[in-house]
């Protein structure tokens, strides 16, 4: 039995690429840190931006690491084990996270900042200019 997509329809071409990642990202569900994401409306005009916030309580800026591969937003945050210290109850981890989001074409970060033990990330998509280009027809007889 052959699986049917969305993207396989003919007129959709070049889209297989898209259809990978959105199995990818939905395949990942875990729910750690929990996130929120906004859209922030610009002056009249302006583009619209989006705040992507994660709760990160516990990480300082040198354990939080915000990167961009491809079309990606990578999130990570690796905390080292305090071997100092000495719990008679240990109930916050020293837990490591990476989440993960997927960019639309011409997405870009344009800043981070942590705040309260809140990593608010902001994006914005600078509108495209509209191109429309004529394609000549050669004649051959």
């Amino acid at each position: 039995m052959t699986r049917m997509s969305t993207f396989s329809s003919p007129l959709l071409l070049g889209f297989d690429t898209m259809e990978k990642t959105l199995e990818r990202v939905t395949k990942s569900a875990d729910g750690y840190p929990p996130y929120n994401i906004e859209r922030i409306r610009g002056a009249e005009g302006d583009t619209d931006k989006l705040r992507i916030t994660l709760a990160v309580a516990g990480f300082s800026d040198e354990e939080l690491d915000v990167s961009t591969e491809e079309n990606q937003l990578i999130v990570r945050g690796r905390q080292t084990d305090d071997t100092e210290r000495e719990f008679l109850h240990r109930g916050i981890a020293a837990r490591q996270f990476q989440r993960t989001f997927v960019l639309a074409e011409g997405m870009r970060v344009t800043g981070a900042e942590l705040k309260n033990g809140l990593l608010s990330i902001d994006l914005d998509r600078p509108q495209p200019e509209k191109l429309v280009r004529k394609i000549n027809i050669s004649v051959r007889d």
